[in-house]
C-alpha cells in the first residue's frame, strides 16, 4: 500500500472538510484505489487560529514556501482563495514538476492558458473538479465521458446564491433586497455577495468550461456578464404571467462557425423545461452533445461538503496517476473553435418592460420603432397596476441581434410618453431535457 503524502494550502471550510473527510474515509480509499493518502503539511493564514477539527499533530505554518521544502510531498492541494498568492503557490509547485489539485475558479478563468502551459511543458498533473459545480462531477463529464461529442450548447445554473434569490423572490413574493438579506441569514450568501450577484463567480465557472469544450481558452475580457440586481420582483411575477421563470444562467454555445459564445446573465426559460425546476442553492448543467443528445447533471454546487468531494475525487485521480500512469494533459488544445463571438452579434429573444404614459396611441408608437429595426412582437401583457401614475407594458419578442435592441431600447428610452429607462431581459430557449 502506497502513502501518498499530501500538502495542503489552504484551510477555510472546503480546506477542512477535505481534512475531515479525507481522515474519517481513508479506509475506503485505500480500499477503492490502493494508496493511502495522507496530509502531513499544512499552510494557513493564521496558525495559531482554533479550529473546529483536530489536526493529527500537524502544525500548520504561515508561509506556502515551507511546503516546498526536500523531500517534496507527493500532491499539493490548492485552497487558499483569491488569484494572487494561489498565482504564486500554483506557479510554483507546476514549476517543480509536481502533481497539483485547485479549485480556485477565479485563478484558472483569468489564468489558465498560462498554467495548463506550465503544466504540460513540466509534466505536472493539473486537477481542478472543485473549480466548478462543486459537488457535481461536469469537469470529468466534458473531459472524459463525452469526449466523443461536439458539445452543441450548455445551459447551466451554477450560482447558488444567485438561484436561491431568485427562488425566494420567486417563492416569496420577497423583492431583491430582502431576498439578498434571506441568503445572507442562512449563509447561502457572504457578508460581500459582489461575485455571487453580479455574475462573475459563475462566468469564471463557465469560462472554464467552455475552454474544455471547445478547445481554446477564453479571455474574461471576452465573456458578456450581467448579475442579478436589476431583476425586480415585478419582472418575476411578469414573466409567471407569460408562462417563464428568471434563472442566472450560463450559456455556451457552438455556432454552425468557428465562433462561440459565452455569456452569464439573467433569463427568461419556459416553466415547462426541465431548469426551472432547480430551485434553492442547488445548481444544474444541461448538455447538449451530437452523439448523446440531451443530458441533465444536478447537484449542490457549493458548500465544504460538495466542493470537499470534488477534491477527494482528484486525489483519487492523482493517486491512480502517481501509481501507474503517464498524466494525461489537463487541458488538449484543438482548433474547431476559434473566437469568442461578441456579444452584440449574438441573436435571442428578448422581454422588453415599459413605465410609460397611460393613453391612446403609445403601443403603436413603440410597436412602429420596434418594426423599423425589424423587431417583431411575439406577445404584450399590459398590467392594471400603476406605478408612480405611470402604466407598465411588457412585450415577448422576436429574435433580434442584441445590438438592435439596445439601439430599440436607447431610441424609446428617448419617446416623451415612456417615464422610465426600458427593462431589457434575454429570453433563452434551451434544448428539451
Amino acid at each position: 500500500m502506497k502513502t501518498i503524502q499530501i500538502a495542503l494550502a489552504g484551510l477555510g471550510n472546503v480546506g477542512s472538510g477535505v481534512f475531515k473527510h479525507l481522515t474519517r474515509n481513508r479506509a475506503l480509499f485505500e480500499s477503492r484505489t490502493g494508496c493511502s493518502p495522507l496530509i502531513t503539511r499544512i499552510a494557513v493564514r493564521t496558525p495559531a487560529k482554533e479550529r473546529s477539527i483536530s489536526l493529527n499533530g500537524i502544525e500548520p505554518v504561515a508561509d506556502w514556501r515551507s511546503l516546498m521544502t526536500d523531500p517534496l510531498p507527493d500532491l499539493f492541494i490548492e485552497l487558499m482563495g483569491g488569484t494572487s498568492e494561489a498565482l504564486k503557490f500554483t506557479r510554483a509547485v507546476l514549476e517543480r514538476g509536481c502533481p497539483l489539485i485547485t479549485g480556485n475558479k477565479a485563478l484558472l478563468a483569468e489564468h489558465g492558458a498560462e498554467l495548463f502551459e506550465l503544466s504540460a511543458t513540466r509534466g505536472a498533473p493539473l486537477y481542478f473538479e472543485a473549480a466548478a459545480a462543486g459537488g457535481i462531477p461536469i469537469i470529468k463529464t466534458v473531459r472524459e465521458a463525452l469526449v466523443g461529442n461536439h458539445i452543441l450548447s450548455m445551459h447551466a445554473i451554477i450560482n447558488g446564491t444567485s438561484n436561491y434569490i431568485l427562488t425566494r423572490m420567486a417563492s416569496e413574493g420577497l423583492d431583491f433586497a430582502e431576498a439578498l438579506a434571506d441568503a445572507q441569514h442562512y449563509g447561502y450568501a457572504e457578508s460581500d455577495p459582489t461575485l455571487d450577484i453580479n455574475g462573475w463567480d459563475a462566468a469564471h465557472k463557465a469560462i472554464i468550461l467552455a475552454s474544455l469544450a471547445y478547445g481554446f481558452w477564453i479571455d474574461h475580457k471576452q465573456v458578456y456578464v450581467e448579475g442579478i440586481d436589476r431583476v425586480t420582483q415585478s419582472d418575476i411575477c411578469y414573466a409567471d404571467l407569460l408562462g417563464y421563470t428568471i434563472k442566472l444562467l450560463a450559456i455556451i454555445k457552438a455556432t454552425p462557425g468557428t465562433d462561440i459564445e459565452v455569456r452569464v446573465h439573467p433569463a427568461l426559460i419556459t416553466k415547462s423545461h426541465v431548469l426551472s425546476s432547480v430551485k434553492g442553492v442547488f445548481n444544474a448543467v444541461a448538455i447538449h452533445g451530437d452523439v448523446v443528445g440531451d443530458t441533465l447533471f444536478y447537484g449542490r454546487g457549493a458548500g465544504a461538503d460538495a466542493t470537499a468531494s470534488a477534491v477527494l475525487g482528484d486525489i483519487a485521480d492523482a493517486a491512480a496517476t502517481l501509481r501507474c500512469a503517464k498524466p494525461a494533459p489537463a487541458f488538449r488544445p484543438h482548433d474547431l473553435y476559434g473566437r469568442c463571438r461578441p456579444i452584440d452579434e449574438i441573436v435571442s429573444q428578448f422581454y422588453l418592460r415599459l413605465a410609460v404614459e397611460d393613453q391612446p396611441g403609445v403601443l403603436a408608437k413603440i410597436a412602429e420603432i420596434l418594426g423599423r429595426l425589424d423587431i417583431g412582437i411575439l406577445s404584450v401583457i399590459q398590467p392594471e397596476i400603476r406605478d408612480e401614475g405611470a402604466a407598465t407594458l411588457v412585450l415577448l419578442l422576436h429574435d433580434a441581434p442584441r445590438k438592435k435592441m439596445q439601439e430599440a431600447a436607447s431610441v424609446l428610452a428617448d419617446l416623451p410618453c415612456v417615464k422610465a429607462p426600458p427593462h431589457v431581459l434575454w429570453v433563452e430557449h434551451p434544448s428539451d431535457t
